[in-house]
């Protein structure tokens, strides 16, 4: 077959292919320009998920009348003017192939008028070809009307989904947009019925409260992290909001990122958010977030995917860090205990300086007064860490500048045992019901964490070797997982073929029998129960603290009780078990006193 040149209306469609992938790509670019264009109100109207009309308004700038037709030819545009501007794009759009790529598939009716202007200009293209110019009247602004999409390309037409489903697409676009520009009131009417609106009132919260819904807004936890490093001209800086751990889905698809307020779609930052939850979430579950990572735009190229999904970092480790550790650090501080029947605030769950400040005190106990606080802080006394000495107030039970969770946890004494597996606590404001299994394991896992961070994990040397038969499968983890084994507390040798002789084990684990509780563990890092845990050494210690700590069905004495309750205090991360799980669940004295009909 000879080569040849294609007709130019061929090339047209063809390219347009890249651009325009559904009625979605459509309002995408549509929108994006309006945002370039300083709009503070943006209207998108649909009929048929967009297979009919997409109509797209807004008060921008508008377009000059000189310009109009300029607007459609390919690669023109007014926001690059060198090769140089490439490296450092401000703007959404930049490549000048939206117009022309729509009008190529569509037919395209453009209205526009810049406030200098006294009439407006209306052009019509229909399959990338100009059949009307001439003036409308119309606002200041600009209205574009696409109407029967892909009505020149069949095969692209056909391969569209129901309506309801491109409609879903293009309500995702919009209310993604929402969420980078709040300043923004966007509208969006589908078959004449507004199915979301903004109130562009500045406010990233309102914002999430037209999104998510106002409930979910308010299970968010804002986020603002800085990262600076010497090969970074201005540092980066990253802001919004992300979930509180009992805030979770069964997908990534709620993880959304802006670089610069664009909207992109990133595997590997959504990894970081995913990582910064370890241990808060249960196996499966994904958080929600929506955050803005603002950089040197020299720094980002966003011209490495055709439809500007996608941008490439020069410095993606300091980006992920930057995630990861902002994410990380708002979820730690504030993740909520979780209530039954009522939504904590902060302020009823958190305490956030000395005890000894009235404001602390007052907020964490809701109105109780200090006497009445009496008997939480006696129990508090007895069970927190680190008193001050020569002092017995209530203060002094409180570190100054400690980090550790005491300050997290309100003072809790201890009531009894439910079914030999939860331990009832009273708290200042309400009941406390506290998994002693979960707890246990968040306690050993933060201890074990400690001594291999320090290269001094305690092993429990047996007094007879125990030799462990494994299946091939097994026998290949514990080989290739063999320094790490070692490194948590196991001292284990092959003893020929897939036999192993085990010498010692971590010692919380000498009260189990050795070599079961050795293959069980291997199995269970074998079964890949813990997907979140990222790297080997944190599975397998998350595999032994379950194995070591205290099931459900163990009787405790009080004593005991107290002393699981107090270590649990002491942790970083008390609320969760190392699988995310939950710790322990609230009872507020309101619920309580609604459910015996006192209010």
């Amino acid at each position: 077959m000879a080569i040849r040149i294609l007709p130019p209306d061929v090339a047209a469609k063809i390219a347009a292919g890249e651009v325009v992938e559904r009625p979605a790509s459509v309002v995408k670019e549509l929108v994006e320009n309006s945002i370039d264009a300083g709009a503070a109100f943006i209207r998108v109207e649909i009929q048929q998920g967009g297979k009919r009309l997409i109509r797209v308004m807004d008060d921008g700038c508008g377009i000059p009348a000189d310009e109009v037709p300029l607007a459609f030819a390919r690669h023109a545009t007014s926001k690059l003017d060198t090769v140089e501007d490439l490296n450092c794009v401000k703007t959404l759009g930049f490549r000048g192939e939206a117009l022309a790529s729509i009008a190529a598939v569509s037919q395209l009716t453009l209205s526009t008028r810049p406030a200098t202007q006294a009439a407006a200009s209306r052009i019509r293209v229909e399959g990338g070809h100009q059949v009307a110019l001439g003036t409308a009247g119309s606002p200041a602004g600009t209205i574009i009307t696409v109407e029967n999409l892909f009505y020149n390309v069949p095969a692209r037409l056909k391969f569209l989904k129901a309506d309801a489903t491109e409609a879903g697409h293009i309500h995702r676009i919009v209310s993604h947009y929402a969420l980078a520009y709040p300043h923004i009131r966007f509208t969006l009417l589908s078959d004449n019925r507004t199915t979301f609106q903004t109130s562009g009132s500045g406010q990233l919260f309102d914002a999430l409260a037209a999104v998510f819904s106002l409930e979910t807004a308010r299970q968010m936890l804002e986020v603002a992290g800085q990262e600076v490093a010497p090969e970074l001209p201005q540092p980066i800086a990253l802001y919004g909001y992300t979930g509180s751990p009992s805030l979770h889905r069964g997908m990534r698809d709620q993880i959304v990122f802006f670089v610069n307020k664009r909207w992109i779609q990133d595997r590997a930052l959504n990894q970081a958010v995913v990582q910064a939850y370890h241990t808060f979430l249960p196996v499966g579950r994904f958080p929600v977030a929506v955050l803005n990572i603002e950089l040197d735009p020299a720094q980002v190229d966003v011209n490495v995917h055709p439809t500007k999904a996608e941008v490439k970092f020069q410095e993606p480790r300091l980006i992920f860090k930057a995630v990861q550790r902002a994410v990380r650090e708002a979820v730690v501080a504030a993740a909520p205990v979780p209530s039954y029947g009522t939504h904590l605030t902060p302020s009823a769950t958190t305490f956030t300086g000395h005890a000894g400040d009235p404001g602390v005190w007052s907020s964490a106990f809701h109105g109780h007064s200090r006497s009445e606080a009496g008997q939480f802080g006696f129990e508090a006394q007895r069970t927190l860490p680190f008193p001050s000495p020569g002092n017995d107030g209530l203060e002094d039970a409180w570190p100054v500048g400690d980090e550790s969770a005491s300050k997290k946890l309100p003072p809790m004494r201890v009531v009894g045992q439910i079914q030999q597996m939860y331990i009832v606590t009273e708290g200042p404001d309400g009941l406390y019901l506290i998994d002693q299994h979960a707890a246990h394991e968040r306690i050993l896992y933060e201890k074990l964490a400690a001594q291999k961070a320090k290269a001094d994990v305690p092993r429990q040397q047996l007094l007879e070797p125990a030799v462990v038969e494994l299946s091939p499968g097994h026998a290949a983890i514990v080989e290739s997982e063999l320094e790490v084994l070692i490194g948590i507390g196991f001292e284990i040798e092959p003893f020929g073929g897939t036999t192993y002789r085990l010498r010692s084990v971590p010692e919380m684990l000498k009260q189990a029998e050795p070599a079961q509780a050795f293959i069980d563990i291997v199995a269970e890092i074998a079964d890949g129960a813990i997907p979140l845990a990222k790297e080997t050494h944190e599975k397998i210690a998350i595999t032994v603290c379950k194995r070591a700590s205290v099931k459900g069905g163990q009787v405790l004495s009080h004593e005991e009780m107290r002393e699981l309750v107090r270590q649990l205090e002491t942790t970083v991360a008390p609320r969760t078990c190392p699988h995310g799980r939950p710790t322990m669940i609230h009872l507020s004295g309101a619920q309580l006193a609604r459910e015996f009909g006192r209010i």
